[in-house]
């Protein structure tokens, strides 16, 4: 028995070591190497065929520069103020999503998620609400901004995040969307876009809902408040 255990707490280490080994290996290679594949567009690829729908993959990797700065503008105004600020979670969007979220019955909850929070959530972990998922994505979002610059983790996100049906980053989004260049996005296009990102399958920025407008202006009055992003 004793000798059984032994070998149980061994395994659990060596197990314990390779991931974590694994694990920052991968946060400092995509510190300088785009990301290949997210698990999301895999569970994409897989999910869509089984329930006979057509999927495909659309993704341009560019670099920031690239990128014009009013997406990033729009998305920094859109999904988290505060990005330039905090490190890689927002407490006060936290306790306000807290206190709005207890006060709700039924309908639709606010979450506080950062970008830090949601490059680490795409590129390294699977689309499942989970307390296991959850503590993950803190850990990989303390590695990436542990190692990571703001612009790359910027540059990371706006490539690899979910932008539409089949379509992943700034480039994929700009060139389906409006036929040009992530680098050509007016302020309001790149608004527009920021505004289908909590539910981009749903949405669509060239035919936008009454909501959708609405949402756009939101973002466009929040870019003017934060004038511009100095990383």
């Amino acid at each position: 028995m004793r000798n059984l255990r032994k070998w149980f707490f061994r395994i659990i280490l060596c197990l314990t070591i390779a991931f974590f080994r694994s694990t920052i290996f991968f946060v400092l290679l995509y510190k300088f190497v785009p990301p290949p594949i997210t698990p999301l567009m895999v569970v994409r690829l897989i999910e869509e065929p089984v329930k006979g729908q057509t999927h495909r993959l659309y993704k341009d990797w560019v670099p920031l520069k690239e990128i014009s700065p009013n997406l990033q503008l729009a998305v920094v105004a859109s999904e988290d103020n505060r990005f330039l600020e905090h490190f890689g979670f927002d407490m006060d969007a936290i306790e306000k999503a807290q206190e709005f979220n207890e006060n709700q019955k039924g309908r639709r909850l606010h979450g506080a998620s950062t970008i830090s929070q949601q490059t680490a959530k795409n590129v390294f972990l699977w689309p499942q609400r989970s307390w296991v998922r959850k503590g993950l994505e803190v850990y990989f979002t303390f590695l990436i901004e542990l190692t990571w610059s703001k612009r790359r983790i910027m540059e990371v996100y706006l490539n690899v995040i979910e932008m539409g049906k089949g379509i992943y980053g700034a480039e994929a989004a700009a060139q389906s969307y409006f036929h040009k260049p992530s680098s050509k996005l007016t302020r309001s296009e790149s608004a527009l876009i920021a505004a289908i990102l909590p539910d981009p399958r749903r949405r669509n920025p060239v035919n936008p809902t009454p909501f959708l407008l609405e949402r756009q202006q939101w973002i466009l009055w929040n870019m003017t408040n934060i004038g511009k992003i100095d990383y």
